[in-house]
């Protein structure tokens, strides 16, 4: 366990969300924006951040995690300190089995989405890809 003694660093990122994770020893607290994980709204929210700990099992009770997350909406900031989490957990384990177990549960636990919004074009009210009503008659 002495390889634990050190704070392993993680980031994720969702959207426009960043998520930073710090991992240290101690008794299962997650804590994200200096709340307790328990008192995460909404609950869909806190169900998916609470994935990761799930699969990780004994590991997630013997480690201290402190999530900061910023920018982006609500599901975009789960989802990235959900990816944040996952990743800080993975890295801090010896073998690579955790790793497997998210990989195989959820691609999006380990990899980031890379998708992001398409900018606006000029004169279509807004949106990336509207099109100017046509009539044929």
């Amino acid at each position: 366990m002495e390889a634990m003694t050190k704070n392993v660093h993680s980031s994720g990122k969702r959207k426009r969300a960043i998520a930073r994770a710090v991992l240290r020893q101690g008794t299962g607290n997650v804590r994200i924006n200096k709340v307790p994980i328990s008192l995460v709204q909404p609950k869909m929210s806190r169900l998916k951040l609470r994935e990761p700990l799930i699969l990780a099992g004994e590991l997630s009770n013997a480690v201290d995690i402190d999530v900061h997350v910023g920018g982006g909406g609500v599901s975009s900031q789960a989802e990235a300190a959900r990816l944040a989490i996952a990743k800080v957990l993975a890295s801090s384990s010896k073998d690579d089995k955790l790793k497997e177990t998210f990989l195989n549960y959820d691609r999006n636990l380990l990899v980031a989405d890379v998708r992001r919004k398409e900018p606006a074009k000029p004169n279509r009210h807004g949106q990336a890809r509207s099109h100017v009503q046509k009539s044929y008659r």
